[in-house]
């Protein structure tokens, strides 16, 4: 009889077990602690992909105006596995550069530690750039290739539950966006980072908006033309009205 009592008592405790295990691999799913368990029944890949081309609209990305979006960048900064989040916002889409600081697990969907794109040595020598030793950097710039947050050249290379959890927030929050686009390519972020400025400054952004839809062209329709960076383009304007009044 004791026997049968302690047999079932461990049969109790394995499914307790058993019961606590699934409930904590389901909390982990549903998180934004991993973006990369690829498993069908994943609760944040259920439903429509909420992101990326979805109108087939061959102009969706010739857009009338943008503007920088405060709330929308706090709350996809918010998620964990972003370091920071600039999100602009169109007459048409959302567009949303990310900095990665691999808090969770699968933000890039292939490669390791051998895949990253900054080297962060130099933090644990005083020095910027841990090549030549320098420890000169451009302060201008979000995103270097030394001692940064991570950048990935490649926006199709971004975790499908990455990119499904930022458009879904994004959606919930900006209900009427067509499209929600998402990159942590370094030289598109760098230049929604200076756009965003320009916002910061209370400065109107509409002389911008040719060179804001060829740079998301090139990084999201396969444009072949990446915009003059606009601090060269602000200096370039300057000194032309600088001729001008002489």
């Amino acid at each position: 009889m004791m026997d049968k009592r302690l047999a079932g008592g461990m049969l109790c405790l394995l499914l307790l077990l058993g019961s606590i295990g699934c409930n904590y691999k389901q909390f982990v799913q549903s998180s934004d602690a991993d973006y990369g368990s690829k498993h069908g029944t994943d609760p944040k890949m259920l439903g429509s992909k909420m992101y990326g081309s979805a109108t087939g609209n061959p102009h969706q990305h010739d857009n009338h105006f943008f503007e920088y979006s405060s709330m929308l960048s706090r709350q996809v900064t918010a998620l964990n596995g972003v370091a920071s989040a600039t999100v602009m916002l169109t007459d048409k889409n959302a567009y949303v550069g990310i900095m990665l600081d691999w808090t969770s697990v699968g933000t890039r969907k292939t490669g390791g530690a051998d895949t990253k794109e900054q080297d962060n040595g130099g933090m644990e020598e005083g020095v910027y750039n841990n090549t030549t030793g320098s420890p000169y950097w451009d302060n201008r710039k979000l995103v270097t290739p030394y001692n940064s947050y991570f950048s990935v050249n490649d926006h199709n290379q971004l975790s499908s539950e990455l990119k499904q959890t930022i458009a879904v927030r994004i959606r919930k929050l900006a209900p009427m966006v067509q499209e929600v686009h998402i990159s942590a390519n370094m030289d598109f972020v760098n230049e929604m980072t200076e756009f965003a400025k320009e916002a910061w400054l209370g400065h109107s952004l509409t002389p911008w908006v040719d060179d804001f839809n060829t740079l998301v062209k090139y990084q999201f329709d396969g444009g072949v033309e990446m915009p003059v960076p606009l601090q060269i383009r602000q200096q370039q304007l300057h000194d032309q009205e600088i001729i001008r009044t002489e």
